[in-house]
């Protein structure tokens, strides 16, 4: 008895560093990779970043516990980790932390098939091996898709670079006379840079806590739920 002859899958050829791509056709070749490949897409290039040592394990909790504390006190903000962001034709990073005000909030990005759309409000990198991609080719993208905030936490040597968009670029602000930054777009996002360098979590939640109490993050609060009630009665 003859069987039917089954279809024959041709899968996607795989992703190569230093390759140009697309966008979709990146996104297609990557969504084909085994489980736990790990790649970006740089201005239309590939970038495969070498394994996550522990030093760089290390540096991103506490920006985790920073970010995610603050989305925990502020109704319509959200903090994600390693998600991948499809900023344009030419770019499809997946920063170590990105914190973004929801679309049904007012936000600039949407969620799109699983994944993020859009230019995030806030960006944080931990940058050591990828620390030249991470102020290089990478911020360019991120300033080209017109992303808010830029953070970097670098590992040797020890640095926070905090970037703010001004007039199209991404512009390294420095600290205040108090010795922390305070984030423009999201009232109340205080840092203290020598806490996060540090690893100090109770550190970084005092000063995110002054910030918090806030009267900018009391009105910040109330201006996102009058959005999303207007969206909502809009629907």
């Amino acid at each position: 008895m003859s069987t039917a002859e089954q279809p024959v899958r041709i899968l996607p050829p795989p992703l190569v560093e230093g390759e140009r791509l697309d966008q979709g056709e990146f996104h297609r070749r990557y969504e084909a990779m085994p489980p736990g490949t790990r790649a970006e897409l740089i201005n239309g290039v590939v970038s495969m970043p070498s394994p996550v040592g522990r030093a760089h394990g290390q540096a991103h909790v506490p920006a985790i516990v920073w970010l995610d504390r603050y989305a925990e006190a502020t109704p319509g903000v959200e903090v994600l980790d390693n998600a991948t962001t499809i900023l344009g034709r030419k770019s499809e990073p997946q920063p170590d932390v990105l914190l973004r005000i929801l679309p049904e909030y007012g936000g600039r990005t949407r969620t799109e098939r699983g994944f993020v759309r859009g230019a995030p409000e806030l960006i944080l990198e931990v940058a050591k091996a990828t620390r030249y991609i991470d102020l290089g080719p990478k911020l360019d993208d991120y300033e080209r898709a017109g992303v808010c905030e830029y953070v970097v936490r670098a590992l040797d040597p020890h640095e926070v670079v905090w970037h703010v968009l001004r007039e199209g670029h991404l512009i390294a602000v420095p600290q205040a006379v108090d010795g922390l930054y305070r984030s423009e777009v999201f009232p109340g996002l205080w840092l203290d840079p020598a806490a996060l360098l540090a690893g100090d979590r109770a550190g970084l939640r005092a000063a995110l806590e002054l910030g918090l109490a806030t009267i900018e993050h009391a009105a910040f609060i109330a201006s996102l739920a009058a959005v999303r009630v207007g969206i909502a009665d809009k629907e």
